[in-house]
């Protein structure tokens, strides 16, 4: 099993996909209880949703599921929104604040470092030697990190979710006119609400790699489920009806993205 795939492209910009995998070694099945092996935090068909949108874009997703380890967190443990609830590099719980291992079952502090060089380190040292190979041709590199949840967590937010969170940890992690691209087809879409830097910033992929002085510009886009999946619960179906709309505004974006690095305004 690969711990993650690439899709090789030549457009500057490149699809994160960081939680869209559904495999987990059989150890690690075993280990988790009934509510766990639902996989309920799953980006449910996240690479299929992005599908074809831009033409060369390249991708870089990990098959490993968030509860083996969470490839958008700190390596180190460091909590991307202190105070604020939240799950860990090596989850202990679901996004309600329930358990997810048996009793017992919990990973040690030595099985953290272990999943961490199995999994994470991998799929960021793929993630970091494409962004080089983008930005050595174009002078410029794009990160677009692809997300989706569901819309009413109250665990980790107060409310319903807009269809569309944009984030920047506030602005630092790309240009200004990138997250003006990002975000206006958002707010010009009918019936669908945006948040720029609300709840969601931007992960540790996000935040780590965004170094706009260095050509390096990262954006995450935090999707609501309600924007593309039947039904925001088990069995989790994809809706092409209910995709198509959200579709249209993610590929208008990802080629609004496209033009601006191609046209050497970033360089």
């Amino acid at each position: 099993m690969n711990t993650f795939d690439i899709t090789r492209g030549d457009s500057p910009v490149i699809l994160g996909q960081p939680h869209g995998g559904t495999w987990l070694p059989d150890s690690l099945t075993a280990r988790l209880n009934d509510n766990g092996r639902k996989l309920a935090d799953t980006d449910w068909h996240i690479t299929r949703l992005y599908d074809g949108l831009l033409d060369g874009a390249t991708v870089v997703r990990s098959n490993v599921h968030r509860y083996a380890i969470d490839a958008n967190r700190d390596p180190a443990g460091v909590s991307l929104y202190p105070g604020q609830n939240t799950t860990g590099l090596c989850p202990v719980t679901d996004f309600d604040g329930n358990p997810i291992w048996a009793e017992g079952q919990e990973p040690s502090e030595d099985e953290i470092l272990t999943r961490r060089d199995t999994f994470h380190a991998p799929y960021h040292s793929a993630l970091a030697d494409e962004i080089e190979r983008v930005k050595a041709r174009h002078g410029v590199a794009i990160l677009y990190d692809c997300h989706s949840i569901r819309s009413s967590i109250p665990f980790l937010f107060d409310g319903t979710l807009p269809v569309f969170s944009i984030g920047t940890n506030d602005g630092q992690t790309c240009a200004a006119r990138i997250q003006c691209l990002t975000a206006d087809p958002c707010l010009n879409a009918t019936g669908m609400d945006t948040v720029i830097n609300g709840r969601f910033k931007g992960g540790w992929t996000t935040r780590h790699y965004g170094r706009p002085e260095t050509g390096i510009h990262a954006i995450q886009m935090e999707l609501a489920q309600r924007a593309y999946l039947a039904a925001e619960a088990a069995p989790w179906a994809y809706d092409p009806k209910t995709a198509a709309p959200t579709r249209t505004i993610l590929a208008k974006i990802l080629k609004n993205l496209d033009h601006l690095a191609r046209s050497g305004a970033l360089t």
